[in-house]
């Protein structure tokens, strides 16, 4: 009886530990459907940019670093600045479960023979707890140029962009 309830411990732990994520979405490269920043290049100086972030990562964080993302990106190409034809962010939402099992409390249990099965109530039931889970994932179309932004309110100037979000950006640890 103790294996068991050990064992059932240490999965319990196992999988709790599992779904815990530790911390937000650092700046990194994403690949496939892993979280960070992806840009792919429609033309010379046209790039789709996103940034995907996890459940810990919120709106605003994803947001800053599309932006920052796509001032790399043009500085990294010769240009100075950025125009952002199109811009959209996605929310994704889950519920997740923590704790209990399927079924009732009441469980069932051979007492002896001239008693049979009889129900208990079983003291290592745990109740469910639930979380709501939110995760962003920004999208941008940018189109690249030189020289001064102008007075379009879409046009960024990549050095101020990186220089002014740069400190707001974490890195991955090594």
């Amino acid at each position: 009886m103790l294996r068991k309830l050990l064992a059932a411990a240490a999965i319990t732990t196992a999988l709790g530990l599992a779904a815990c994520q530790n911390g937000p979405t650092p700046y990194q490269p994403g690949a496939g459907n892993d979280r960070g920043y992806a840009e792919s290049k429609i033309e010379n100086d046209r790039y789709r940019v996103s940034f995907k972030g996890n459940a810990r990562t919120g709106r605003e964080t994803v947001e800053n670093y599309l932006l920052f993302r796509a001032a790399e990106l043009t500085l990294q190409n010769g240009y100075d600045t950025f125009t952002i034809v199109s811009r959209d962010t996605d929310k994704d939402r889950d519920v997740r479960q923590y704790g209990g099992y399927m079924g009732s409390r009441l469980s069932y249990m051979y007492f002896s023979p001239r008693y049979g099965w009889i129900g208990a109530w079983d003291p290592f039931w745990t109740p469910a707890t639930y979380e709501e889970v939110t995760r962003y994932e920004a999208f941008a179309e940018v189109v690249m140029g030189r020289g001064a932004k102008g007075s379009d309110p879409n046009a960024f100037d990549a050095r101020q962009v990186s220089q002014n979000l740069a400190s707001q950006i974490q890195r991955p640890a090594s």
